[in-house]
């Protein structure tokens, strides 16, 4: 996964999952991925040091991807997604109660 890639999901999990972060995992996060702060520009904002910064956006990133693991939100938001995107004008009847009876398993 390239960084931009990596950088997207990360995004992704955090507006799902941003609620479930402490202010500090926030501020330190949205000053890094948000407001393309360098870890040694967020350290001399926050008075820390640039190892404190990594550690903090480390570990939230971590954090993140623990709670998409166990709660797999974003996951299912992703597949309920594709589903809906493959409804289109000419489906079958059948097609479309196949992807209704997929949607209700999904939720």
């Amino acid at each position: 996964m390239d960084a931009l890639s990596k950088s997207i999901r990360v995004i992704q999990l955090y507006d799902v999952y941003q609620e479930l972060l402490t202010k500090k995992q926030k501020d330190y996060f949205e000053a890094y991925y948000f407001d393309d702060l360098s870890i040694s520009e967020i350290s001399e904002n926050k008075d820390v040091s640039r190892n404190a910064v990594h550690d903090q956006i480390k570990r939230t990133v971590l954090k993140l991807e623990d709670l998409e693991n166990k709660l797999q939100l974003v996951q299912t938001k992703v597949y309920r997604n594709k589903l809906l995107d493959s409804v289109h004008d000419d489906m079958s009847e059948k097609e479309l109660i196949d992807i209704i009876q997929e949607l209700k398993k999904v939720e």
